[in-house]
């Protein structure tokens, strides 16, 4: 995870476009809804700037050998570079982390962003993990 002065370093344009995406979606909404909510109306936003992404990707886990679908899901992978984990939470913590970090982990995934949604502002909600 790499924070510059407080703030998540982005390190790809689609990141960026991400953050951009989701940052119109929270100043159209506010904080205080549902994480369904957020996410459809994120969804809607990434078919309008032309960003490819996947919801609900089924994430499973392989033990021993063995395949197992325990029922976890990736909120979202964006142009099947990025993780995107969004919360509607009071405020985020280390479990939100672990999660994130677990999930590109198993996934294989390089890069990740955890939004809350329930912030006044979606920067102060932003985490960006790097792996």
């Amino acid at each position: 995870m790499h924070f510059h002065l407080g703030v998540p370093l982005v390190r790809s344009d689609v990141a960026q476009q991400v953050i951009v995406s989701a940052i119109t979606v929270h100043k159209a909404l506010g904080p205080g809804l549902l994480e369904s909510a957020y996410s459809h109306c994120l969804a809607e936003e990434f078919a309008y700037v032309g960003l490819a992404a996947e919801w609900q990707v089924p994430l499973p886990i392989t033990y021993r050998n063995a395949r197992l679908d325990c029922g976890y899901r990736i909120d979202c992978v964006v142009e099947n570079t990025l993780l995107l984990e969004l919360k509607s939470v009071a405020r985020l913590l280390p479990i939100h982390d672990a999660q994130v970090l677990t999930y590109m982990k198993l996934f294989k995934m390089k890069q990740g962003l955890l939004m809350n949604f329930n912030s006044k502002r979606l920067v102060d909600g932003l985490k960006s993990f790097l792996l």
